[in-house]
């Protein structure tokens, strides 16, 4: 079964990855890996990354972390992945103070914050999906994606989901949430709707075995693992 993946970057690298030793994440590899265990006949024939470049000045290592990000983006492209980018947007507004988890937030506390919003990612996988499904319509069945896979846990992709399950009934979809073994995590229902199955955890050992060798060659200099990861 043809299969193609649409990935959140942002909601793979904090629902799985941050904290871990397996940043070097060979997607491709994983992604096949948990398809097959689905349906052994399934074949991911084209996977798509949506991210945005990490902002220096409020990341944990600064430029080291954009470095790092450039670099991973560019062993993903290497093997095949395409990579679409959105882009981060920084505005000051006002939040309630958090005393503790004992006491509600209090629109009569506000202070003063800093947000950072990730724009444009949501609605580019949404239209990402639709499209392929539309484009595809008309092909003899052998010749179509016969699956979509959503790689997130954002419950803002349930549209999405209800208008291709409606408009395209034959199409299979499926969702992997990026959600760490040991960690308690809510199953959004809504994206479980519309799918056809849905992997809950992505396991240590399934990370562990798919990484990445140390250099991944590219058209340019090798794309290799930065040293802290």
């Amino acid at each position: 079964m043809r299969t193609a993946c649409f990935v959140d970057g942002y909601n793979l690298f904090y629902g799985l990855l941050a904290g871990t030793p397996y940043k070097w994440l060979d997607l491709p590899s994983l992604l096949s890996h948990i398809v097959r265990v689905e349906q052994p006949d399934n074949t991911v024939s084209a996977i798509s990354f949506f991210t945005s470049s990490v902002k220096p000045s409020l990341a944990s290592r600064g430029i080291t972390s954009k470095e790092a990000q450039d670099t991973y983006l560019r062993a993903l492209i290497a093997r095949d992945v395409q990579v679409f980018y959105g882009r981060h947007q920084l505005e000051s507004g006002k939040a309630p103070r958090f005393i503790d988890k004992e006491t509600p937030a209090s629109r009569a506390d506000l202070v003063d914050v800093w947000k950072l919003e990730e724009k444009e990612t949501d609605v580019h996988i949404a239209i990402s999906m639709y499209r392929l499904a539309s484009r595809e319509a008309d092909l003899p069945p052998e010749q179509r994606t016969q699956q979509i896979v959503l790689v997130s846990g954002d419950t803002d992709m349930t549209p999405a989901l209800r208008a291709l399950r409606e408009d395209f009934p034959d199409l299979r979809i499926g969702v992997i949430l990026p959600h760490r073994e040991g960690v308690q995590r809510t199953v959004p229902g809504s994206l479980k709707q519309y799918a056809d199955w849905m992997r809950h955890v992505v396991t240590e050992a399934e990370l562990a075995d798919h990484q990445f060798p140390p250099r991944i060659p590219t058209r340019k200099k090798p794309a290799v693992k930065p040293a802290y990861w």
